[in-house]
């Protein structure tokens, strides 16, 4: 079978072009030789829990290690319930149980690496959240040793969009290159999106099709994703991510 040259092209620049211009940026920031040494300290995006009493949700995503910097993101989950005189962190990771538990700064780099903040919530809206969370964070299936894999799943994104689903009104989208959040973790292969406003296909988390009014629309090419986002206008790319409106504003 010939492929038309228009639908090589389009690969070309939704694809390859992404993500080279990934990797001459990724080489410009010099970070990732020396890993187990790089900044792992706070960013300060969190209140001191001790002065701060009511619940707090938050997800972040920054890039992962290394090369895999280049075309892919870490993400986690931290929450504190009203009251609690500390933050708990989550995350899937590839060494030892997978479902790390305050093994690192709650804002923490992620090696060397400022996370992004892609979602917030406070107060009333974060009570109403951390039950079900915690509830899918403990029914979460893959969670044995040896269950991690990093592609195409499941890998810590596909963990954190995993609890996502437990709170569709939370309205939350991963960024593109939180390569691993279409694995079926469930098995299903069509499913709601995680905002429950749209479908997701999805063929062993290889390719798929996501369509939603907070996802957007997503083109998913062995985990690489171009897309459009017109909810919060952008465009998404493997290995740039975002180009446009935020996914999140500051908390």
């Amino acid at each position: 079978m010939i492929i038309p040259k228009s639908v090589l092209l389009l690969f070309t620049l939704l694809y390859l072009l992404p993500l080279g211009i990934a990797a001459l940026l990724h080489q410009r920031t010099g970070i990732g030789a020396d890993w187990w040494s790089a900044d792992r300290s706070s960013i300060g995006n969190l209140p001191s829990a001790a002065h701060h009493p009511t619940a707090v949700v938050r997800v972040f995503a920054a890039p992962t290690v290394r090369w895999r910097g280049i075309f892919a993101v870490h993400s986690w989950i931290v929450l504190k319930p009203a009251g609690a005189a500390s933050y708990t962190r989550y995350d899937y990771t590839a060494w030892g149980d997978p479902i790390r538990v305050n093994g690192f700064e709650a804002d923490g780099r992620w090696f060397g690496r400022n996370p992004e903040l892609i979602f917030a919530a406070d107060g009333e809206a974060a009570e109403a959240l951390i039950p079900r969370m915690q509830t899918a964070i403990e029914a979460y299936a893959w969670r044995n040793r040896g269950d991690y894999r990093v592609w195409p799943g499941p890998n810590s994104n596909t963990f954190v969009a995993a609890v996502l689903d437990a709170v569709p009104e939370a309205k939350v989208a991963l960024p593109p290159t939180a390569i691993g959040k279409d694995y079926p973790y469930d098995g299903s292969w069509i499913r709601r999106t995680a905002s429950h406003t749209g479908l997701k296909l999805t063929l062993g988390g290889y390719v798929g099709l996501t369509v939603g009014w907070v996802e957007g629309i997503e083109v998913n090419i062995l985990g690489g994703v171009a897309g459009l986002d017109i909810r919060r206008p952008a465009l998404k790319l493997p290995g740039l991510g975002r180009l446009g409106t935020p996914a999140a504003g500051p908390a």
